[in-house]
């Protein structure tokens, strides 16, 4: 797929998703086939006040390339001056969050909250593309609430903007991530625009995806929580899609491995207090579906170390074998 001049291998990207699709999840979920990723959300506020934790979500390494940097505010030239500090990380795309439902920013009237005000939606496109070079993205929902969705408005009007690909969630705001998505209005989304559409929303197998992209007919999909504990999907997915194969899902030692690898590079990244903490969540998405999770779930909350985790995995050997 083509987004203005950058192109995409695979068939399916790794969805932002704020303390969770980090440097070490981003560059594993790319090691495994995804073909695009876009970094956690950055405030355009927090970039203006010098913000230091803003600055290093911005950070992207090369083995988590072809990466876009995502910004979110309300108003245009912040936005603009954002995507401007961006480019010092060199990202191959800056993406618009006009999606996220999060009380926290669509509160303040960020991330979903701007599909109210589809002219300001405009206008923050259009400031962000006379600003930077690289093309610019739109992640959108299906609407704010179930009497106003609008996304086709929206996508059409960030189009005109110069957006160069629009994804859809196709929820609401209201909706979080709950009830199951509208698939019609990723399609009537397609169908009115010229520039790509990415598909998203409940993928998470080769099944889902295959669904998604039939029923809609977008030209790519994106994985946001169906790749926690399960970056292999990426590989699943561009397997079915290439060579029309059904592969095994990874064995016990090989969740093992991949869990063990993805908490080192999490600690190599943000040292042992801080990783090990966040290494819970990520532990907990790895351990559905193995016998005894409620009793590995609780181990892994307790987590302080490396060696903590080494443990765990001896026990969801012995308990899974």
């Amino acid at each position: 797929m083509q987004i203005g001049d950058l192109t995409l291998q695979g068939h399916a990207a790794l969805a932002p998703m704020a303390g969770v699709a980090d440097r070490a999840f981003r560059e594993l979920c790319m090691e495994f086939g995804a073909g695009y990723c876009v970094s956690e959300m950055v405030s355009s506020k927090g970039i203006a006040y010098h913000s230091k934790k803003s600055a290093e979500l911005m950070a992207l390494s090369d083995a988590e390339r072809p990466c876009a940097v995502q910004i979110f505010g309300t108003e245009p030239e912040t936005m603009a001056d954002a995507a401007r500090f961006a480019m010092q990380y060199r990202p191959e795309a800056i993406d618009i969050n006009m999606g996220c439902p999060a009380p926290k920013i669509a509160g303040s009237g960020s991330g979903a909250a701007l599909m109210r005000d589809p002219d300001l939606c405009g206008r923050i496109v259009h400031a962000v593309s006379r600003a930077v070079e690289i093309p610019v993205t739109v992640k959108i929902r299906s609407g704010f609430d179930e009497d106003h969705i609008n996304a086709v408005e929206v996508a059409k009007i960030v189009e005109e903007n110069g957006a160069r690909a629009v994804t859809v969630h196709g929820r609401t705001r209201k909706q979080f991530y709950a009830p199951p998505v509208n698939f019609d209005i990723i399609r009537e989304v397609k169908r009115a625009l010229t520039i790509p559409v990415i598909g998203n929303g409940d993928i998470c197998d080769v099944e889902t995806a295959v669904h998604m992209l039939e029923y809609t007919g977008c030209d790519y999909i994106m994985i946001g929580r169906g790749a926690l504990g399960n970056p292999w999907v990426f590989r699943e997915i561009n397997e079915y899609f290439d060579n029309g194969i059904i592969i095994p899902k990874p064995t016990l030692d090989e969740k093992c491995s991949v869990l063990l690898g993805h908490i080192e590079r999490l600690v190599a990244y943000k040292g042992e207090r801080v990783g090990m903490r966040e290494a819970r969540k990520h532990t907990a998405y790895y351990l559905k579906g193995f016998k005894n999770a409620a009793k590995l779930r609780n181990l892994a909350f307790s987590m302080e170390t490396l060696a903590d985790l080494r443990t765990l995995i001896d026990e969801i050997r012995q308990s899974n074998r």
